[in-house]
């Protein structure tokens, strides 16, 4: 074996047979789980056997972390300002249900090594930031490293906690649903899902030059359920397209096998969170309930991109709980589900009887933020101790954005979790560690170069083309599109919040400005076309909305609230003004040409009818879609996710959704009344289904 690279700050380097190891726990000899010959298996079991009790707790929880960049002046920060070592008291968000103490402290005192990073810094600030933790991590007993997690960082979109955490560092895609778009696009011209390994390698490259070393990423989930606010970070509906994908991401993220050059994956949310009650999520208890009202679903919708992933080095299940009053007998590998409603993080038949008795997962299994405070969904009446006992009995092996380490230590000493199940835990997670290179020549990065590593990536310039690839022209009545050169265009963006339309207006119009053969004028009664964005927005995941998350593109649409009383929504502000562009447009002979960025799967009745010519974005940005509207790039993307028709075919009576829960929109018609249909279909006839997206003749 080749003599790896290794650096230490505190402790000690040692010599045997003529190669150098690091001298973790200072006792001068070399032990098996500090010999880099030693396979990740070996070496984790040996430092499970020298760890106490604590140790082998704060191994077991993962929490966010902040840096001290964005920490004010007069509170306490070490290691010049990048570490964060403030007290954070509980009660901040409805994960911080504990209090939070600074890096050192949570490092040495609390024994935590396992942190999500959430704030939206440079490259070179992030590498310098978890150097300095695994600093402080070194100079403790056994020296074990930090390893740090972030969601997705290489889409577009707005940030959102705990799905955008950070925007526009990275090389930046359109959202997984534009570059699914994207890879259908591809596939209908006879080409291939090459993409997502070239985007795959991208993600690697960023992420390990700034020591990010795991991604809660990808989500598998199949979208059946159309209210579900997250299905923006998902895929689309397609199980053999998110199954290709999924398996795509995890060989180009971690390699043939999880090494120092990976980054590790955790696929999410398993066993799918799709089939949603009426869209309700289970961030809030309204939506704890996984429903399967078809026969066969489960296995045939909603497994199959799990299976493809069992490379990945760890699961995340989802916060629900599977429903047996709503839902009908289902099957895994021909053997009927016994339903345990408890949250997927604590049901042992999805964790240890599928996952790894029967397919063989050798990886960990890692929480859900919070699944021990507030979303328990099945086990609310169990104390906190009860809790940690039950998920990780039942196969969870580190419990996330918790710091709760007195709880999950009282149920160990209480005898509710066995020793043996912690040790497993820790050996698991301590092979991830082991097999990333963390303890040997990836401990620490070059900070001051991973600015220009991320720069030098190959991901910038395929993300560009696939910002282009993933514009859906959903109809082009009469040739509109593409725009002759030289047409004179007025660009105006409509968002909920209107403050953020008149940001993106002057954005859109600077960059469809730029595009070829546009003339950008100022005076829409000026334009040959105007050029209008509709970017909807409804709902949040982290609670529900007090009727049913609306699809329509509304402003002070009065609904009926789930309890009965009367309540609004708006998805779009500026309505009025939007329908007064695109009529008076219209009546002096210009072209109206729309674009609705699809985050959820828009009802475009009122729309539509409106448009001369429709495309759909996936948070693609306004120069992309400005080259396909202008033929600077050909019409290529095709929806990953089937449009509703209407709100008829999405009604909900006395809970029941006329169009069942847990069926992609594709498929949903062979469930519906008779006569009625589920996708949309526009003036000129085109159905808008999962795979359409027109071509310029």
């Amino acid at each position: 074996m080749t003599q790896p690279t290794l650096e230490v700050r505190s402790k000690k380097l040692i010599e045997s047979d003529g190669l150098q190891f690091k001298d973790l726990n200072g006792n001068g000899e070399l032990d098996p789980y500090e010999d880099w010959r030693l396979s990740p298996a070996e070496r984790a079991a040996d430092l499970v056997s020298k760890m106490n009790l604590d140790e082998k707790v704060g191994l077991m929880l993962i929490n966010s972390r902040f840096t001290g960049y964005q920490t004010a002046d007069d509170e306490p920060k070490s290691h010049d300002g990048i570490l964060d070592e403030r007290i954070i008291e509980a009660g901040t968000s409805i994960f911080a249900t504990r209090k939070v103490y600074g890096t050192t402290e949570t490092v040495e005192r609390m024994q935590l090594r396992h942190f999500i990073l959430r704030e939206n810094e440079s490259p070179n600030r992030v590498a310098a930031w978890n150097n300095a933790m695994n600093e402080v991590a070194e100079a403790t007993r056994l020296g074990i490293p930090c390893l740090t997690a972030s969601n997705s960082r290489n889409e577009n979109g707005e940030m959102v906690f705990g799905m955008n955490d950070a925007v526009g560092i990275f090389s930046t895609f359109p959202a997984t649903m534009g570059i699914a778009a994207a890879v259908l696009g591809d596939k209908a011209d006879g080409g291939d899902a090459s993409i997502i390994s070239g985007f795959a390698e991208a993600v690697r490259q960023e992420w390990r030059a700034s020591g990010i070393r795991k991604g809660y990423m990808y989500m598998a989930d199949v979208v059946t359920d159309p209210r579900w606010q997250r299905i923006y970070g998902t895929f689309g509906e397609s199980p053999e397209l998110v199954t290709e994908i999924i398996g795509l991401l995890v060989d180009g993220l971690q390699g043939d096998e999880l090494g120092p050059d990976s980054i590790s994956t955790t696929i999410k949310h398993f066993p799918g969170g799709g089939p949603r009650e009426n869209g309700f999520d289970p961030h809030y208890a309204e939506g704890k309930w996984n429903c399967y009202p078809t026969p066969g679903s489960l296995d045939k919708y909603h497994l199959p991109p799990f299976r493809a992933a069992l490379k990945a080095a760890s699961f995340m299940p989802y916060y629900s709980a599977p429903s047996i009053k709503k839902s009908v007998t289902q099957e895994i590998d021909g053997t009927d589900v016994p339903y345990e409603e408890t949250g997927f993080a604590f049901n042992h038949y999805f964790l240890g009887t599928v996952l790894r008795d029967r397919w063989g997962f050798k990886g960990y299994v890692n929480s859900d933020s919070g699944i021990t405070d507030n979303m328990c969904w099945g086990v609310e009446e169990l104390s906190r101790p009860e809790r940690f006992a039950k998920a990780v009995m039942s196969g969870t092996d580190i419990i996330a954005d918790s710091n709760n380490i007195e709880d999950l230590k009282a149920a160990a000493e209480a005898g509710m979790i066995s020793e043996h199940r912690m040790n497993e835990a820790c050996e698991r997670l301590l092979v991830e560690m082991f097999q990333l290179g963390l303890f040997d020549e990836k401990t620490y990065v070059d900070a001051d170069a991973a600015d220009e590593l991320v720069k030098a990536s190959s991901g910038w310039e395929l993300a560009d083309e696939v910002h282009r690839k993933s514009v859906v022209v959903l109809k082009n009545s009469s040739g509109t599109l593409p725009l002759a050169a030289g047409t004179k265009v007025y660009v105006e963006v409509f968002h909920k919040d209107p403050e953020q339309g008149t940001t993106k207006t002057a954005q859109a119009r600077e960059e469809v400005g730029a595009a070829a053969g546009l003339q950008l004028v100022d005076d829409a009664n000026d334009a040959d076309a105007v050029f209008l964005l509709l970017d909807p927005q409804s709902g949040d995941y982290f609670s529900a909305t007090a009727a049913l998350l609306e699809l329509t593109i509304c402003e002070n649409k009065m609904l009926t609230a789930v309890d009965g009383s009367e309540t609004t929504e708006t998805t779009i502000s500026g309505l009025d003004r939007f329908r007064e562009l695109a009529t008076s447009a219209r009546e002096r002979g210009a072209k109206v040409v729309v674009s609705v960025n699809v985050s959820l799967p828009w009802i475009l009745d009122d729309v539509e009818p409106l448009a001369d010519a429709l495309i759909a974005g996936f948070s693609s940005f306004y120069a992309a879609q400005a080259d396909v509207i202008s033929g600077a790039y050909p019409a290529h993307g095709q929806l990953p996710i089937t449009l509703p028709a209407s709100e008829a075919v999405i009604e909900v009576t006395d809970g029941v959704c006329i169009s069942p829960n847990d069926v992609p929109g594709y498929d949903k018609d062979q469930y519906m009344p008779e006569g009625m249909s589920y996708a949309y279909v526009d003036a000129d006839g085109n159905v808008y289904r999962l795979g359409h997206g027109l071509r310029y003749a």
